[in-house]
């Protein structure tokens, strides 16, 4: 009677849970531990994570940064309010930097902490759990930074621009870092062509596509494969700088917004450019009139682009906001404009200067969470030493990173202090799933009569 639970059983179960609960659970036993980290279990966990996607949003407000997520909408035409989980927080006065996110992290390429010195730091987040990383400072001059992720190797890494007066020339030296090694070190690379990076971004498929201009003024897109770090240049027929970038079915989409009325509000028509092959390179253009026959809805100028998400919606957000929280699904397809809100608890009383940031198709991977357990945060150190010239091969390393939410266990070893944060509600819940589904299991083979 030892495997007295089959594993797949097991399997079934915890699969249904949200992810913190299963890192929580990890932490009950050694065989759960080896249970839930089986490939098995993880791609089950996916499947299902997958099927329930999220909308993750970030806000900001007097430096402080919560990170909550609410369901995405499914149907059409259903326009109601729902209430945003909260995850996670910041404390109070660490950055007034934007944010962007790529396969489940949130990445800062600018964030002041307290308690470091003055100068800003790199820092990767997982919004799920709360733990963060600090990257090993590169101490030349401005840059530009983006997160991209290889599926094939599973792997995270930071490519940082080197810029003099905003320009990324062929003849400087740039860097690309790699998670999940064992050691934070920045490697040199040389990017051919010079160009000036700017802010849009998203990764597709290993491949990471940035806004930029050339050296005549025109707006073009490096794509730069995470997995070969290869640099391409592809010319952009349209000339207009894109106000967001989305993956579209797998390819690259760049989506422009321009307001009808004077006052920024409705109608908004909406053009997308679609990479239809990146090699000639081959775009095609779509135009759409986005339409609401609400009064309530005021958009002024203020939406900005959230991504799209699996079942075929552009979704779009409000930029700044007070309460509620206005989420934009036009399908391209049915031509529909769906607009649900989001009610984002425990922002206080000063909401005039409230920033939110949103991401589409957010879901809970379980691997990404163990990319973040590998993750080591550096102590600052001179330039010269976070900085190596062979490209690492992928291995394990340790949790040494933080948790934001939380101070730091002093004496307890990781899993002990995990422990302790075990919530009863969840345990309880727990406990009757595999009561209930072993009391099944014994009828079924007639254990009981």
């Amino acid at each position: 009677m030892k495997n007295w639970i089959p594993n797949d059983l097991i399997y079934e179960i915890l699969s249904r849970l949200p992810a913190i609960s299963v890192a929580r659970c990890r932490c009950v036993s050694k065989q759960w531990r080896s249970i839930l980290r089986h490939q098995v279990f993880t791609e089950l966990f996916l499947a299902r994570s997958k099927a329930r996607p999220r909308l993750l949003i970030g806000v900001q407000q007097d430096g402080e940064w919560r990170f909550y997520s609410t369901p995405q909408s499914q149907n059409p035409c259903e326009n109601k309010l729902s209430p945003a989980d909260f995850h996670m927080k910041f404390s109070k006065g660490i950055s007034n930097y934007s944010c962007s996110y790529a396969s489940g992290l949130i990445y800062f390429d600018g964030m002041c902490i307290r308690k470091e010195d003055e100068d800003a730091k790199h820092v990767l987040c997982d919004p799920l759990t709360g733990k963060y990383v600090i990257l090993p400072e590169l101490r030349v001059g401005d840059s530009y930074s983006y997160l991209g992720f290889d599926p094939v190797d599973k792997e995270f890494k930071v490519l940082f621009m080197t810029t003099r007066n905003n320009i990324a020339w062929k003849d400087l030296d740039h860097y690309i870092l790699t998670l999940g090694t064992g050691e934070l070190k920045w490697r040199r690379i040389r990017c051919a062509f010079t160009h000036e990076p700017v802010w849009e971004r998203i990764c597709i498929n290993g491949v990471l596509y940035y806004s930029a201009m050339n050296s005549d003024g025109d707006y073009v897109i490096v794509s730069f494969d995470v997995r070969s770090e290869k640099f391409k240049l592809v010319d952009a027929e349209c000339r207009s700088r894109f106000n967001g970038l989305i993956n579209y079915k797998g390819k690259l989409c760049g989506i422009i917004l321009e307001y009808a009325s004077h006052d920024g509000g409705f109608t908004v028509k909406l053009s997308m450019w679609v990479l239809e092959d990146v090699e000639k390179p081959e775009w095609s253009k779509h135009v759409y009139s986005l339409w609401t026959e609400s009064q309530v809805v005021k958009v002024n100028h203020n939406l900005s682009v959230s991504g799209m998400t699996a079942t075929g919606d552009i979704v779009l957000s409000t930029k700044y906001a007070s309460q509620p929280f206005y989420v934009f699904y036009f399908n391209p397809e049915r031509k529909t404009l769906q607009v649900p809100s989001v009610e984002v608890e425990g922002l206080g009383a000063n909401r005039a200067c409230i920033s939110y940031y949103a991401f589409a198709d957010y879901v809970e991977d379980l691997s990404v969470n163990d990319a973040v357990r590998q993750l080591k945060s550096s102590p600052l150190q001179q330039e010269g030493q976070n900085i190596v010239t062979k490209r690492p091969k992928p291995r394990q390393g340790q949790d040494t990173s933080h948790d934001l939410s939380k101070s730091a266990p002093s004496v307890k070893n990781k899993y002990e202090f995990l422990a302790d944060k075990l919530n009863h509600s969840v345990s309880l819940a727990i406990l009757f799933c595999l009561f209930f589904l072993l009391f099944s299991y014994i009828i079924r083979l007639g254990w009981v009569r």
